[in-house]
């Protein structure tokens, strides 16, 4: 096993020297389990044999009684006001004798689950800050988000027991403070390690990828150049492609030459980051040579209609054919349904992209439309359907978003999805990605995970605001809690 260097080992057994002396010179902490679970569902969401044996299991630093109430209002709501309304109406043990905190001993967890808040309430001897408060329900948003109210439940609970009445002793800041003379160097350290080794991983995979483009590319490299030499230069789509191939040759000459000192470094230098960028590059390069000499190889079968001219063909619409059998899955959806408006032209859209693949295809058959033409229509596909899909995101934006700032959240969630897409794509040689690249992603999957990636960008935006008045009705009540939307 390799020697640590001496300063590391110092460093380490600082750190342990620390960690040590909290152990030893704090007491250990008592574990209790509630002192009392109540629960009120009256929204009807918790599944009970699941949520009644695991809250009896949590532990607590202190005995604690646990209140766990359920209702389904509206996002409208006050959810600390109608909290506290149900307390005094139906349980009035869990207010102080002077009407004005929540009782000692306890803790109540709030869902509202068509209102979407979620909240949290302590006696004044249970009580923690806003941030833990905060903390508490930020454990339970994802869940509830899918509609997994009893996960949900747990985990808040969970999260609270971890907090309430935590010894001053095993707070993150005393920890923290308590350790950080002799681990800050040892963070340090740590972090720089973690950083290398992840470097050299991901320098790997990208030589990996690359390696296996450049082969494939190389192996070809005599019959890419013969089916160069016989593409009609007369052809619109045959003179994009053979401008992309005048840099064919050059392109593969910097990968060979990155290849090579790439393939030379040793470890110390496949951690260095101007090294794993160069290492990126060569992927990236290498990928985008793999898929112009297939584009190449389809432009001759293609546009001079020789014998593969069918395979050919069904390389440039495949991409486009495979993209519309997802449309009706992601209407299906309820989050990327849209407007009836802009469902029934997407459909309608996709319908007519599949019946017109199939006319060129017949068509190209009896010679009936020439080539070109074929891929002009092609491309005159792609761009209808990227406009109807925009259009429906747009309409699944504006339906969701309360204000401008939100649509431009979930806006750019939906662009970063796409350009992610586009930079992970492995292309699979398509003459118009290389003849127009810039041409309309029609990637049904990068559209829903944008529109979703959306959703849960304006969910985090709107819970991250804690709600601690008890409205109008509350009077002068003052007990400890808050309330956040999910």
């Amino acid at each position: 096993m390799k020697k640590l260097p001496p300063a590391v080992v110092v460093l380490l057994w600082i750190g342990a020297a620390v960690l040590g002396w909290l152990g030893l010179a704090a007491p250990a902490a008592v574990a209790s389990p509630p002192s009392d679970v109540v629960v009120e569902d009256t929204a009807g969401a918790l599944y009970r044999p699941q949520l009644d044996p695991a809250l009896a299991q949590i532990s607590f630093y202190e005995p604690t009684k646990v209140v766990v109430f359920t209702r389904a209002g509206s996002p409208s709501d006050n959810l600390n006001e109608e909290v506290l309304r149900f307390a005094r109406e139906r349980h009035p043990e869990w207010i102080s004798a002077d009407g004005q905190k929540w009782a000692d001993g306890l803790f109540v967890f709030a869902l509202d689950t068509t209102g979407r808040q979620v909240g949290t309430y302590f006696g004044e001897d249970r009580k923690v800050s806003l941030n833990e408060q905060a903390a508490i329900q930020d454990d339970t948003h994802q869940l509830f988000r899918e509609a997994q109210w009893t996960d949900g439940v747990i985990a808040g609970v969970k999260s609270a027991a971890s907090r309430i009445a935590r010894p001053w002793y095993l707070s993150p800041a005393v920890l923290i403070t308590a350790g950080v003379t002799g681990l800050v160097g040892l963070a340090g350290v740590g972090t720089w390690l973690g950083v290398r080794a992840w470097r050299r991983k991901k320098f790997a995979e990208a030589l990996e990828s690359g390696d296996r483009s450049y082969s494939s590319v190389t192996m070809r490299l005599d019959e890419t150049e013969l089916n160069a030499s016989t593409i009609p230069e007369k052809s619109t789509y045959g003179a994009l492609v053979l401008e992309r191939w005048h840099s064919f040759r050059q392109q593969h000459r910097e990968a060979t030459e990155l290849r090579d000192r790439l393939t030379a470094l040793d470890p110390k230098g496949r951690s260095v980051g101007k090294n794993l960028a160069d290492a990126r590059r060569y992927e990236e390069l290498c990928q985008t040579l793999d898929g112009l000499d297939d584009a190449i190889a389809d432009s001759n079968s293609l546009l001079n209609l020789d014998s593969r001219w069918r395979e050919a063909w069904r390389n440039q619409a495949g991409d486009l054919v495979e993209q519309l059998d997802g449309v009706e899955t992601m209407l299906a959806e309820k989050k990327t349904a849209g407007t009836p408006e802009t469902a029934a032209a997407l459909r309608a859209g996709a319908q007519h992209a599949r019946d017109e693949v199939e006319r060129l295809a017949a068509r190209l058959e009896d010679r009936r439309v020439s080539p070109d033409e074929a891929l002009d229509q092609l491309v005159a596909e792609r761009r209808r359907v990227g406009e109807l899909l925009d259009r429906h995101a747009d309409a699944v934006m504006y339906e969701y978003a309360k204000n401008e700032k939100e649509r431009d959240l979930m806006r750019g969630k939906l662009e970063s999805s796409a350009q992610d897409w586009r930079r992970g794509r492995r292309t699979r040689g398509s003459i118009l990605d290389v003849a127009y690249p810039t041409l309309p992603i029609i990637n049904v999957m990068a559209y829903s995970n944008g529109i979703n990636a959306g959703y849960s960008a304006v969910n985090s935006s709107r819970s991250s605001s804690q709600s601690t008045g008890y409205g109008s009705s509350g009077g002068s009540f003052s007990g400890a809690g808050s309330s956040s939307r999910f």
